[in-house]
C-alpha cells in the first residue's frame, strides 16, 4: 500500500491530468489516438441525428456541437487512460523504482513569469494567426457545404459559440495535441521534428485544408511554447485567443463577410500590420529562446 502512494505523490498542476501522466505515445500511439478521435467523431456525428431525430433541425443545429464536441474526445481520453494506469502499475525496475510519468502541465515560465509571458504568447498567437492569413488566399475556392458547417460554429446565441470553440477547443485539444502527443514526441525524438509532426497532428484534426493549414503553423508556435514553458495553460490560453478573435470577428458584419484582412484594409495598412506582426512574432520567439526548455520532473 505504501508504494500505492509513493506512486502518487508530486502530481502535476491539475489532479485530472495526473491520470494520464504514465502514457508517453510515439508515432504509433500517435496514430492511435488519431483513430480514437475519429471513431468520436463518428461518434458525436450520431448524436447529432440523434438529436435532430428526437427534437428538431433547429435544435441540432443550435446545440448539436455544443453537446457533441466533448464527445469526439471521450475515446481518446479513455484509451490514453488506460494506457496511462497499465504504464503506472509496471514492475517496479531494478533501481527500486516505480515506473516513471511526466506531468502534462508545468510552470516554467522563466524570469518573466506567468503573467508577463501569458501576455506575450497571447499577442503572438494573434501576430501569427494575422501572418498566416494570405496562405488560404492560395486556395481554392471553400466547398458551400463546408463553409455553412464552419458558419454554423458562429451562429446562433454567442454564449453556445463561446462555450464551443473558446472553451471546450482549446481545453480537448491541447490536452491531445500538445498534451498527450507532444509531451510523448519529445520523450522519443529531436524537439524540432516533435513540434513539427505535433503540428502536423494538429492539423489533421480539422479534417480539411482550409483549417488545417493555418491549424499546422498555429501548432508549431504552440508546440514551441510547450516545449520551452511545459505549460498546458498557456497554450490553452493561445488557442482561446485565436479562437474568440475568429468568434468576435465573425459577429462584426464588415469583417464577417470579408474572406481576409485584405478585403477590409488598405494595401499600406495592410502590409504595416503585416510587418508589425512579423516584427512581434519574431521578438516573442527571442524571448521563448531566453527560456531553459521545460524538464518536468518525472512522477
Amino acid at each position: 500500500m505504501k508504494h500505492f502512494f509513493k506512486r502518487h505523490q508530486g502530481r502535476g498542476s491539475y489532479d485530472l491530468f495526473s491520470t494520464y501522466s504514465h502514457y508517453l505515445p510515439g508515432i504509433g500511439g500517435m496514430f492511435m489516438l488519431l483513430a480514437m478521435f475519429f471513431v468520436g467523431a463518428l461518434l458525436g456525428n450520431v448524436l447529432v441525428l440523434l438529436l435532430q431525430a428526437g427534437f428538431s433541425a433547429e435544435f441540432a443545429q443550435e446545440y448539436g456541437t455544443v453537446i457533441s464536441y466533448p464527445v469526439m474526445f471521450i475515446p481518446p481520453m479513455l484509451y490514453a487512460s488506460f494506457q496511462s494506469r497499465k504504464n503506472e502499475f509496471l514492475p517496479w525496475g531494478e533501481d527500486g523504482n516505480p515506473p516513471v510519468g511526466v506531468p502534462l502541465d508545468t510552470n516554467n515560465f522563466g524570469r518573466l513569469g506567468g503573467g508577463w509571458l501569458s501576455l506575450v504568447v497571447s499577442i503572438a498567437t494573434m501576430a501569427a494567426s494575422f501572418v498566416a492569413e494570405p496562405v488560404n488566399t492560395m486556395l481554392p475556392e471553400m466547398p458551400e457545404l463546408l463553409k455553412q458547417a464552419l458558419e454554423q460554429l458562429t451562429e446562433g446565441p454567442i454564449w453556445i459559440s463561446l462555450l464551443s470553440v473558446s472553451i471546450f477547443a482549446p481545453f480537448f485539444e491541447e490536452w491531445l495535441c500538445r498534451g498527450i502527443v507532444l509531451r510523448g514526441l519529445l520523450k522519443k525524438m529531436k524537439p524540432g521534428w516533435a513540434i513539427a509532426v505535433s503540428a502536423l497532428f494538429f492539423a489533421v484534426l480539422h479534417m480539411n485544408p482550409w483549417q488545417a493549414i493555418p491549424a499546422f503553423i498555429l501548432g508549431l508556435l504552440f508546440g514551441y511554447v510547450y516545449y520551452k514553458t511545459g505549460s498546458l495553460k498557456l497554450t490553452m490560453l493561445m488557442h482561446c485567443v485565436n479562437n474568440t478573435l475568429a468568434v468576435i470577428c465573425s459577429h462584426i458584419p464588415s469583417l464577417a463577410e470579408a474572406e481576409t484582412f485584405m478585403d477590409v484594409m488598405s494595401p499600406w495598412a495592410y502590409a504595416c500590420i503585416y510587418a508589425a506582426c512579423i516584427f512581434f512574432l519574431t521578438a516573442a520567439v527571442i524571448t521563448l529562446r531566453g527560456i531553459q526548455p521545460a524538464r518536468p520532473r518525472e512522477i
